[in-house]
């Protein structure tokens, strides 16, 4: 624990009477004016007192809060800056914007670019499934999305712009000058906060038992384990926009401040009543610290409102659900609108955590059919201020429209699915679901727990939800895990400060085939060091070059080229050059070509898959190889042939045109502004400068990898297929250049070769396949009559023959050369001319398969047709089981069969008296 003492020792805070004192309740350290308080002032030691009882001069909707909050900090010499996307696509170690600070870490926070300016000042949506739970069931205190007031100042060891003092007075001021509070209400309580790899000493803004605000002074980085103090020291203060607007408004939650209208509506549309008053007594003591007093303290509500405890209680909890309905369905607008597909992966899977969360409270309210009018009025509310919501309205619905149809097919097979379970956990002596098996089952079926224990305890097994459910599987998702890449590295670590960083020829001049450079060091006979080369090392999805190494007359070969850190490593096949001589290199030309023309065409489909397919379709992954390559995609549905089609148009046309590709180096901040965060489609880049990759006005990214100077030197892109890796993403595989052309001719050949087979023109090959089709189907509908009248005879043949044992009769025959087919076929007549029969077929190849069949009869006197067909598989040491009407299993020991055949009365025998 930081010792919080003597950092908070702020000439404004003294100059205003505010002391240092110690909480009665949490003890925590907090500053104060009223010589009364006794708490710190924060909910649950402090009631809220502000509801109904406003501290503010007047109230303030949410649009007016924010408005109010950045115009106090321009008028204090601040930037106003526009919101940054929720979603962080510039970094790799998170996937969502938590808070208004995560837009500059880790570059501007740590001094290596300038900030947008300084100071600056900004209100930013963010999403943080941490309290995921606790939405509804606290009135507005926590919400999944909700708007970050963010005072920024990036103080430099060379340029001071400010620190606590003004810190504290900017916020104080805000409070009472601008909104008119009374000083003696507001106390400052003292934390250590860290996010993101930086840490810092913070002060807490709490008003009539109300946080709403924190102010950090971002001092330290953690290193490892431990914190290290910065030279560059960051004011980050976060205002809670939506507590603002509900401080000011005194409303009885802070849903009702910050949707006002939308919760209205909502209300009437789930056709139920919700008395405010209720709403509003309760919410006073929902989070008071003195629980052992809540039950009494709601029966006496409860009989002032004329309510019996389940009524209030029934009131309050449709409320819950409405409000958690209406922070999912904002959050999933904001969400789907920057390009997120649900899915069960990354960003896609919190996507569809609330969708499935909404749909089970909507479904409990009775109003699950109106999903999409909820989502609608969100929309229209909401872009007034976001107006990208407004522009991709139709792609949101047409998701959530998607995922729902999903959702309800999964839901249909869940009921039988949970009641499997819960009888296997019965038979095997336990009668409670384990909450690994729950959480399973949200994640590979979506079934949520509550739906979980219903089913569950129809078969009397029981079920403990943890309270905190949701924020456990949201944690499983919220970080993107750290790949580790699998190269062969082999340059010492104490060597690689010692060695220049390599120039990368292949950057001032891609078409650049032969060089010359000097050796710096070379490794184990077999890793090589130059000055600079022309050899590309592996990134960005793209392979490294191959060629060679000339020198004292030798030839050696160049198999893989990788980078670490700024030194590129060479690994070679052949005698090793000495250190310090000059060697020439050639590479590969016609594999970097064609791998450059496929790095292009990568460029070139996304770009067509966007306007084809919606703003929603965004890189989920990429390899460029040298015959073919691969793109994936992100997208709801599986891709049709017209949209397959039109991909492909829009390629043709791109090179038709013969768009120029530029490529050049600008710095981070610069970069963004100019081309917003759509540069990420690869995945967030490391570096203050980022390397462009621009093809006219079709496609800019960041990118890596070698190109082609414009699109008309691809000449053609062929999408060969297209596959479904994952729910949510397509891969695309496709060819280009001379590689493109190769598969084209290689697939008319093959419909030459077909059309030659069926002795047709190559223009009426379809009809030609269709006839032969046609034909065949006929002919097997031919033969299917014949084996069933060849099985109506051998049915009624064997049953004469059949062993009786107690009610049943038994069947056990030997089979060669028969298909799986003409077996069931069979073993199915047996069973149905004579519902007493068990069959047992044996099928003899190069190991015994068993087929047993049993009658209804049959299976009333005890038979079970799975049991049985597990133990004959055991006598040829295999493994069988199945239904109580059909099984089957096998093995490999045909030299048992006799003895399996011997075994069977006795097996069955023992069914029979068990029974």
């Amino acid at each position: 624990m930081i010792n919080l003492e003597g950092h908070f020792e702020i000439p404004f805070l003294k100059e205003n009477g505010f002391t240092r004192r110690q909480c009665e309740i949490c003890n925590r350290y907090y500053w104060s004016q009223d010589s009364d308080r006794k708490n710190c002032g924060d909910s649950p030691c402090q009631e809220y007192t502000f509801i109904d009882n406003p501290p503010t001069k007047r109230k303030y909707e949410l649009s007016q809060m924010r408005n109010i909050f950045l115009k106090h900090f321009e008028k204090n010499d601040h930037t106003i800056i526009k919101p940054y996307p929720v979603i962080a696509r510039w970094r790799d170690d998170v996937y969502l914007v938590g808070a208004s600070i995560y837009n500059f870490q880790p570059y501007v926070t740590e001094g290596r670019i300038p900030p947008p300016a300084n100071p600056l000042v900004i209100s930013q949506p963010c999403l943080r499934f941490t309290d995921i739970d606790k939405v509804g069931q606290t009135f507005g205190r926590h919400m999944i999305i909700f708007e970050m007031g963010g005072a920024h100042a990036f103080n430099r060891p060379e340029k001071e712009i400010y620190w606590k003092e003004d810190t504290v007075r900017f916020h104080h001021e805000l409070l009472t000058q601008e909104l008119g509070i009374d000083s003696e209400e507001v106390s400052y309580k003292e934390d250590f906060w860290s996010g993101g790899g930086n840490a810092g000493p913070d002060l807490e803004a709490c008003v009539s038992g109300l946080e709403i605000s924190t102010l950090v002074f971002m001092m330290y980085r953690y290193v490892g384990d431990k914190l290290v103090e910065m030279p560059f020291r960051t004011v980050d203060t976060g205002y809670g926009m939506e507590r603002w607007a509900w401080l000011s408004q005194g409303s009885a939650t802070g849903f009702h401040a910050t949707y006002g209208n939308l919760l209205e509506n909502t209300i009437k549309l789930a056709n139920i009543e919700i008395n405010n008053e209720t709403i509003t007594s309760y919410a006073r003591i929902a989070l008071r610290s003195d629980t052992q007093a809540l039950p009494i303290e709601k029966k006496q509500i409860a009989e002032n409102l004329g309510l019996t405890i389940e009524e209030m209680e029934k009131t309050v909890k449709d409320f819950q659900r409405i409000c958690t309905t209406l922070d999912h369905t904002k959050a999933l607008c904001f969400i789907l609108s920057e390009g997120i597909v649900p899915s069960n992966m990354q960003e896609g899977y919190l996507a569809r955590l609330l969708i499935r969360r909404t749909y089970r409270m909507l479904k409990i309210l009775g109003i699950e059919d109106r999903f999409f009018d909820i989502v609608d009025d969100q929309i229209a509310y909401w872009s007034r201020d976001f107006q990208n919501l407004k522009f991709m309205r139709d792609e949101i619905i047409e998701e959530l429209d998607v995922e729902q149809e999903k959702y309800k097919k999964t839901l249909d097979k869940g009921a039988d699915l949970v009641k499997r379970i819960s009888r296997q956990i019965k038979t095997s002596g336990e009668n409670e679901i384990p909450q690994t098996k729950l959480v399973e089952l949200y994640d590979s079926h979506g079934l949520v727990p509550e739906m979980v224990q219903e089913c569950a305890a129809k078969e009397k097994v029981t079920i403990n939800i943890p309270e905190d459910f949701f924020e456990k599987v949201a944690k499983r998702h919220l970080d993107p895990e750290k790949t580790k890449e699998d190269v062969d590295v082999n340059i010492p670590k104490e060597k690689l400060e010692k060695y220049p960083e390599t120039t990368k020829l292949y950057y001032q001049n891609p078409y650049l085939s032969e060089f010359k450079a000097r050796v710096l060091d070379v490794i184990d006979e077999k890793y090589v060091i130059l000055n600079q080369t022309a050899f590309y090392s592996e990134g960005g999805g793209q392979l490294s070059d191959t060629g060679n190494l000339l020198f004292d007359g030798k030839t050696t070969k160049v198999i893989d080229v990788q980078s670490v850190g700024n030194i590129i490593q060479h690994t070679i096949e052949g005698p090793a050059p000495l250190v310090d001589i000059e060697i020439q290199g050639k590479i590969d030309w016609e594999r970097r070509i064609s791998l450059m023309r496929h790095h292009t065409s990568t460029h070139i489909l996304i770009g067509a898959a966007k306007r084809v397919l919606g703003e929603h379709a965004w890189q989920s992954g990429a390899a460029k190889d040298v015959q073919s390559s691969r793109l994936d995609i992100s997208h709801y549905k599986h891709l049709t042939r017209d949209e397959i089609n039109k991909i492909e148009q829009l390629t043709c046309e791109t090179i038709t045109n013969n768009i120029p590709v530029e490529t050049f180096w600008l710095s981070r901040d610069e970069a963004e502004k100019k081309y917003g965060y759509r540069l990420y489609q690869g995945g967030a880049v490391p570096g203050t400068k980022i390397r462009i990759v621009k093809t006219g006005d079709w496609d800019v990214e960041a990118c890596g990898g070698t190109h082609v100077r414009s699109t008309g030197e691809i000449g053609i892109i062929k999408i060969l297929r297209v596959e479904r890796i994952q729910d949510g993403v397509e891969r695309i595989i496709f060819a280009s250049g001379p590689q493109a052309l190769k598969k084209i001719q290689e697939r008319d050949q093959q419909f030459s070769d077909t059309a030659q087979i069926l002795n047709t023109p190559i223009e009426n090959v379809k009809h030609a396949a269709l006839t032969i089709t046609d034909e065949l189907d006929s002919s097997n509908k031919k033969l299917r009559r014949i084996l069933e009248e060849v099985a109506k005879i051998e049915a009624e043949s064997l049953l004469k023959k059949a062993n009786a044992i107690e009610n049943t009769k038994l069947i056990v025959i030997e089979k060669e050369k028969w298909d799986e087919e003409e077996i069931v076929m069979l073993g199915s007549k047996i069973s149905k001319d004579d519902p007493h029969s068990i069959s047992i077929i044996i099928l003899i190849g190069k190991t015994v398969r068993i087929f047993v069949f049993a009658g209804k009869n049959a299976i009333k006197s005890g038979a079970h047709a799975g049991k049985l067909a597990k133990e004959l598989s055991a006598i040829v040491e295999g493994g069988g089981g199945g239904k109580d009407y059909f099984g089957q299993g096998g093995g490999e020991q045909k030299e048992k069969i006799q003895e399996m055949k011997q075994l069977a009365p006795t097996i069955l025998k023992k069914q029979l008296i068990k029974k």
